[in-house]
């Protein structure tokens, strides 16, 4: 369901496209969903809906997604109804919110499991302050047995014998389809909000003699729903953590764990440590042994074996990725763009910015250079001061540097153009034509002096 407005968010954004752990807070339950094995992922739009529903128009893992628009809202129950006729009668539907983004695979695997085909299955969780949530009322317990539900009651329907009832329904049930359809069509608004709500079909399945059974957890978080910034800043800290620990679990050495930012996919090796304030992002696996410094963001990167980024390093791989070679040192402040390779013992230093660039073993750039659509030889050595004109003000055009070369600092090497291997580029020098190997290559004026030279004064 991912209908609803989301009025306290106070944003244009439609609330189930707000990010959470970098990505959109529905794309994580579908993406569960998906997970689970789902046939089909039917998102019900309302609010936004042109929005959301090109959001997850590439669909989710190999489940198919389709949309049921809700128009207007008159609540859960009128929400499922709309995502009725795309339901096929053989198939078990687990209704899920949009904004609640961390119901767990394992909790739905047993959630279905617990319906088995037959059953209206129930997730529900006891809280202390259960204020706002519909209560499961259930039979009278048999011991230690505890009773059957028998029915959901909404809180602003509930009689205070009933709101004293701890265990609330998290808006999460399996069902069968062929079931649920019948239900639907005999859902009714009499109730104080004047909506269908979803949770009469307990009621009506009980009345059918058709078992309601409850899956209880204890996992605040998988069933936490998300209606305000403030709502979201705390479940993202939370997820975070979450992230932390599991990594340390694995041996990652974590700095500090409530200063670490995962908004994708994080592969590690052995004896990795992280420094603090560091964001990932996108896929980004980090060999045995990689140090990453504080401050650091990194996006869709391979940093291999045995490389250090200093910190307030910034790697930017989007589609065309970013490969750091094992023992390189990267930083600080240095900057890696799309297409970077960089191979084994290469030095990018402060302030040096590489991109769609390939480096190989033991090249050095240490200091204040750019390196754009530039392939670079082994052990080169590139100045500081040293850029490649890349672009001439419409075409990219590529810089070739041998192996060994040496460029001096304050270069200009204007693309096309290929330094020879072993090649020396002079302090100062523009270069726009291609050099022999092993050739001294300085292209500057000679310097001119004029002696007692006046500064022009400030006229007074």
């Amino acid at each position: 369901m991912a209908a609803g407005k989301g009025t306290r968010m106070k944003s244009r954004l439609p609330k189930v496209l707000h990010r959470l752990g970098g990505r959109a807070l529905l794309a994580h339950v579908a993406g569960t969903a998906a997970r689970i094995g789902a046939r089909d992922v039917v998102v019900v739009t309302g609010h936004g809906a042109d929005q959301v529903e090109a959001a997850m128009a590439g669909g989710v893992g190999n489940a198919a997604v389709r949309f049921a628009r809700q128009e207007p809202q008159l609540g859960t129950g009128h929400a499922v109804q709309q995502a009725a006729p795309l339901l096929s009668d053989d198939g078990t539907v687990v209704v899920l919110s949009g904004d609640v983004p961390l119901i767990g695979e394992e909790t739905l695997r047993a959630l279905v499991a617990a319906s088995a085909g037959g059953k209206l299955a129930l997730l529900t969780i006891e809280f202390d302050d259960p204020t706002g949530y519909g209560r499961v009322i259930r039979a009278a317990d048999n011991g230690e047995v505890r009773g059957d539900v028998q029915a959901v009651v909404e809180h602003k329907d509930a009689t205070e014998a009933q709101r004293a009832v701890r265990e609330i329904y998290s808006g999460v049930m399996a069902v069968p389809a062929r079931l649920l359809k019948g239900w639907l069509g005999r859902l009714d608004n009499d109730n104080a909000q004047g909506e269908y709500y979803l949770t009469d079909v307990v009621k009506l399945a009980a009345a059918d003699g058709v078992p309601v059974v409850a899956h209880v957890i204890t996992d605040a978080l998988q069933v936490a729903g998300i209606n305000s910034p403030a709502q979201l800043a705390a479940l993202e800290r939370a997820w975070q953590l979450r992230q932390a620990n599991a990594l340390m679990e694995q041996g990652v050495r974590l700095a500090d764990p409530s200063r670490f930012d995962l908004r994708g996919t994080l592969e590690c090796a052995g004896d990795v440590e992280i420094d603090v304030n560091c964001v990932f992002e996108g896929a980004v696996s980090l060999g045995e042994g990689v140090r990453i410094g504080a401050n650091c963001v990194i996006a869709n990167a391979r940093i291999e074996a045995g490389a250090v980024i200093h910190p307030f390093t910034h790697i930017e791989g989007e589609k065309a990725g970013v490969t750091v070679g094992a023992g390189s040192l990267i930083g600080p402040f240095a900057r890696l763009r799309p297409g970077a390779q960089l191979g084994a013992e290469v030095h990018i230093g402060n302030f040096v910015e590489v991109k769609n660039s390939t480096l190989a073993a033991g090249a050095k750039a240490n200091h204040l250079a750019y390196l754009g659509d530039a392939t670079v030889g082994e052990r080169v050595n590139y100045g500081a001061g040293s850029i490649t004109a890349n672009y001439d003000g419409a075409n990219k055009h590529r810089t070739v540097i041998g192996d060994d070369v040496h460029v001096g600092s304050n270069c200009v090497l204007v693309a096309p153009v290929t330094i020879g291997a072993g090649g020396t580029i002079g302090g100062g020098s523009t270069i726009n034509k291609s050099t022999e190997p092993g050739a001294l290559t300085v292209a500057r004026s000679k310097a001119v002096s004029f002696p007692n030279w006046k500064r022009p004064q400030k006229k007074k």
